[in-house]
């Protein structure tokens, strides 16, 4: 799975780092960021719930396949 963070759209709510911390951190000046290493979401299950719980849907999630 592809993660894109749409870094103009983030607002800095947090909701990603909390639904998945192993994936998603909050850069110094408080918005989305990857983990590095985990660009990929490594099959963590909760990727996709942070993705719906943004409230301003700046994660959008793809197949590599696409």
């Amino acid at each position: 799975m592809h993660i894109d963070i749409d870094k103009d759209a983030c607002i800095g709510a947090g909701q990603c780092a909390l639904a998945a911390p192993g994936v998603f951190t909050q850069d110094d000046d408080g918005y989305s960021t990857l983990i590095p290493g985990r660009e990929d979401g490594d099959g963590d299950p909760m990727v996709r719930e942070a993705a719906r719980a943004c409230p301003v849907s700046a994660i959008t999630l793809r197949d590599p396949a696409d």
